[in-house]
C-alpha cells in the first residue's frame, strides 16, 4: 500500500493549487490580520474575516488542508456531542491500553510525557465538569451546523455535502444499551436518532456482517464529498474575497513596539496589527509565546482509502466499540479512527491502518482490500474536548482557535464565526467561556 504521513514540513514552501501567494516576501509591512495554520480551522476562519472586509495573510508551511485536513473521516458530525471523557470510560483506559493496535494506545515511553494531560483528562471526566463540557459542546454544535449552511451556500460548496445521516453499529445487547445514557444525553438537546432492530438494518446498509444485533441511526449527521476539495473550496472563496496565502514556517511570535511579529524561517518576518493561532497540533509553543499553557496534546489518527468500488457503503457507518468509522468519498472508501496519544515526532505505527482495514473486512463481507492508502495525521485534543477559543492571556489582539480534536471539521465554520466576531470586536455568538485559553489554570 502507498503510505503519506504528515511529517513536519514535508510540503514546505508549496503553494496550494489555485492560490495566490503573497508577495515582496522580505518585506515586514504591517498585515492586518494574520492566521498561523492553513487547515480547516484556519481557512474558515480567513473566509469568514475575507467576507467582514478583513485583509487576511495565511501562513502554513504546507499548504492549504493538506495535512490532517486532508485525511480525516469527512464527518460534520453535529450530533457528536459527548466529551470523550465521558462517565465510566476511566474503566475502559486500561483494556485499550492492553491492546497496542486497540482503539486507545500509548507508546510506553510516551507515557511519562503525557500524564498530565491523561490526569486532567479523568478530571475532566467527573460529573460536574461532564455536564459543563456537554452544554457547552451542545451549543457548540448548533451554531456550527447554523454557520455550516450559510457558508456553503455563500461558498457555492453546498454540492460537496451528504445528508444520508450515519449508523452506529452494536455487535451485542449489552454494548446496545451500555450506550443509551449518551444517547439520553442527547435527547436533552433535541437531537434526532432512530434505533433499530437487527431485521432493519439491511434497509440502511446491505451486505453487513450477521455479527451485527443493533444499531442507531442519526439523521442529521452529514459527511462531505471530500474533506480536502471541501477546504481548497472554502479557500477559494476566501481568496476571492481577498484572503492571501504565504507558505512558510513560522519560527516565533512577539510583541514589539511596532505591532505583532511573525519571525519566519530564513530569517524573514511579518508584522501583523492582529494574530490568530490555528496551527493545529502545532499551536501550543505559540500560545505560550503569549503567556498561555495550554494542556494540549496530540492524538494520532490513522486510515486507509480504498479506491472507489471497494464496497457499496451508503452512508458513514460508526464502529464504536472499535474506535473507527468507514466513510464513503468520491475519492475513495475511508476506514480510520482510534486514537495513538503519541506526540509530533514518533513515526507512524501504519500496523493500526491494518488493524482497522482488517476488522473492516470482517464487518462487510466481500470488502476490496487491494489499493489502499495508508495515512496518518495529528488531531489537536484537549482534556476536556473543548477546542481553545479567545483571546490570550497578555494581548487582546491575539485570538487563539485550536484544539478541536475530531471534531474540526464539524466545528470550523462556528470558530470562523466566533473568531470574526473576536477580531472585529463584536459580542461572540454564544458564550466563549467554557472555551477561554485560560480555563485550565488551577487544574493541578
Amino acid at each position: 500500500m502507498e503510505r503519506l504521513s504528515c511529517v513536519h514540513g514535508r510540503k514546505a514552501l508549496q503553494a496550494p493549487t489555485g492560490g495566490r501567494v503573497a508577495q515582496d516576501r522580505k518585506t515586514s509591512a504591517m498585515e492586518d490580520v494574520a492566521v498561523i495554520g492553513g487547515g480547516i480551522i484556519g481557512v474558515t476562519i480567513a473566509a469568514y474575516l475575507a467576507e467582514a472586509g478583513r485583509k487576511v495573510l495565511v501562513i502554513d508551511r504546507s499548504g492549504i488542508c493538506e495535512e490532517t485536513s486532508a485525511g480525516n473521516a469527512g464527518a460534520l458530525a453535529f450530533a457528536d456531542v459527548l466529551p470523550l471523557a465521558q462517565k465510566g470510560m476511566a474503566r475502559q483506559v486500561p483494556g485499550w491500553l492492553a491492546d497496542p493496535l486497540g482503539p486507545l494506545s500509548i507508546p510506553p515511553v510516551y507515557l511519562p510525557t503525557i500524564l498530565p494531560w491523561l490526569l486532567r483528562f479523568l478530571r475532566a471526566g467527573r460529573a460536574s465538569g461532564y455536564e459543563a463540557a456537554l452544554c457547552a459542546q451542545a451549543t457548540m454544535m448548533r451554531l456550527a451546523e447554523r454557520e455550516w449552511a450559510g457558508l456553503t451556500a455563500r461558498s457555492a460548496t453546498t454540492r460537496m455535502l451528504r445528508e444520508d445521516g450515519c449508523l452506529e453499529l452494536y455487535e451485542s445487547e449489552a454494548e446496545f444499551e451500555a450506550a443509551q445514557a449518551g444517547w439520553r444525553a442527547r435527547r436533552r438537546f433535541h437531537i434526532a436518532f432512530q434505533h433499530l432492530q437487527k431485521g432493519e438494518l439491511a434497509a440502511y446498509q446491505p451486505g453487513l456482517s450477521d455479527r451485527f444485533v443493533r444499531a442507531t441511526f442519526v439523521p442529521g449527521w452529514k459527511t462531505v464529498t471530500d474533506p480536502h476539495r471541501l477546504g481548497q473550496a472554502i479557500w477559494a472563496h476566501a481568496e476571492s474575497n481577498g484572503a492571501r496565502f504565504l507558505p512558510a514556517t513560522v519560527s516565533s511570535v512577539r510583541r514589539e513596539a511596532e505591532g505583532i511579529v511573525l519571525q519566519l524561517a530564513g530569517g524573514e518576518r511579518r508584522v501583523c496589527g492582529k494574530l490568530v493561532i490555528a496551527a493545529g497540533a502545532w499551536s501550543k509553543r505559540f500560545a505560550a509565546q503569549f503567556g498561555d499553557a495550554v494542556p494540549l496534546e496530540t492524538e494520532r489518527g490513522y486510515n486507509t482509502t480504498l479506491p472507489v468500488g471497494a464496497f457499496p457503503v451508503e452512508r458513514q457507518l460508526v464502529f464504536g466499540r472499535h474506535g473507527f468509522v468507514v466513510t464513503p468519498l468520491e475519492t475513495g472508501l475511508r476506514i480510520g479512527g482510534a486514537v495513538e496519544l503519541g506526540g509530533l515526532k514518533r513515526p507512524p505505527n501504519y500496523a493500526r491502518s491494518k488493524a482497522m482495514l482488517d476488522k473492516a473486512a470482517s464487518f462487510l463481507p466481500g470488502l476490496k482490500t487491494e489499493g489502499g492508502r495508508q495515512w496518518m495525521g495529528y488531531r489537536p485534543s484537549m482534556p476536556d474536548s473543548l477546542p481553545v477559543i479567545g483571546p490570550s492571556s497578555r494581548d487582546p489582539d491575539v485570538i487563539l482557535a485550536f484544539g478541536h480534536g475530531h471534531l474540526g471539521l464539524t466545528q470550523a465554520a462556528g470558530t470562523g464565526r466566533l473568531v470574526r466576531d473576536l477580531v472585529s470586536g463584536q459580542a461572540p455568538s454564544i458564550d466563549i467561556t467554557p472555551f477561554r485559553p485560560q480555563r485550565f489554570k488551577g487544574w493541578f
